[in-house]
């Protein structure tokens, strides 16, 4: 039986993901719009999950409302597996599913994301968020029952309490945030477990929001709140969404770098589709990349005059 190996990267190729864009091309707008569709499939499916899960407008809510700790796991597990659902599509094994501008940060901070693709990425990921709750925004002039579901769930908002000082939501943020980025990027970094990494997130919020969602809502994702905040005019705390997730992802990556949970070694900004080495696979056909080797001499020759 024989072995199929990726071909080894070039110093000349373009790896963008790898933290070794090709000095002519500092941006990578394939990468950039995949992204930001993979994070619209994410809220569009997270949206719809919660609203199905916590309206009373549904049987399903109903039946769950007296089990308000099991209502929350189950919102947990269904907008995490709204990442895993956008991971698989084909603009999420193109971009490499990062859906969150925290996990952008955690591999810029870790020299597998270039300044301006983490730009690229995290502007993508707010602008694809948008999108998706405008359109379920507008869906709901359309079908009056879904605005209504909606309106009640605020489009699955995230606020931080009340009841309690501010700083214990941002503390659960940046912990949340902090504990996710420790966990897909050792996954992502397994020879053997990578495979589970866009599976991790519904099983670790399922496991955290009975615990801390009460506090800050959980989000770990700024994309995430933003879109939901946009169109539900729930903007009171929002600044924790903002500082908490990057101070959890800085402090990751720290921990990451320090070694102190052993040596893990990211070869790729991924979480989806490894073996790329960095680089940007096919929209079509994802399982291959293209690389600068691969062009015709013509070709190559057009690009360098």
């Amino acid at each position: 039986m024989t072995e199929t190996r990726q071909a080894a990267p070039h110093v000349m190729e373009d790896r963008p993901l790898a933290g070794h864009p090709h000095p002519k091309r500092p941006f990578h707008w394939k990468l950039y719009i995949c992204e930001m569709v993979a994070t619209a499939v994410m809220m569009l499916c997270g949206i719809v999950s919660v609203a199905l899960l916590t309206t009373p407008l549904t049987s399903v809510g109903r039946v769950l409302a007296p089990h308000p700790l099991v209502q929350t796991a189950l919102c947990g597990l269904f907008f995490g597996l709204s990442g895993t659902v956008a991971a698989f599509t084909p603009f999420g094994r193109v971009s490499g599913a990062h859906l969150s501008p925290s996990i952008s940060v955690a591999f810029s901070l870790a020299g597998r994301l270039r300044f301006i693709d983490l730009c690229g990425y995290v502007v993508a990921q707010m602008a694809g968020a948008c999108l998706a709750t405008f359109f379920l925004a507008e869906l709901g002039g359309i079908w009056p029952f879904w605005g209504r579901m909606a309106h009640v769930s605020s489009y699955a908002a995230t606020v931080p309490f009340s009841g309690v000082a501010i700083l214990w939501p941002l503390m659960t943020e940046t912990l949340l945030t902090l504990f996710l980025v420790l966990l897909v990027c050792r996954l992502a970094a397994h020879p053997f477990l990578k495979w589970f990494t866009p599976w991790a997130g519904g099983l670790y919020f399922l496991i955290c929001n009975p615990i801390s969602a009460w506090l800050s809502g959980n989000s770990s994702n700024l994309a995430r709140s933003f879109g939901p905040a946009l169109f539900s005019d729930q903007w009171g705390g929002f600044w924790i969404y903002v500082v908490g997730p990057f101070a959890g992802a800085s402090l990751a990556t720290w921990v990451l770098r320090s070694n102190l949970l052993g040596r893990i070694d990211l070869e790729e900004a991924r979480l989806v589709n490894f073996g790329h080495h960095g680089r940007v696979p096919s929209l079509w056909h994802p399982g291959q990349h293209f690389t600068e080797r691969s062009k015709p001499s013509s070709q190559c020759s057009e690009e360098n005059k």
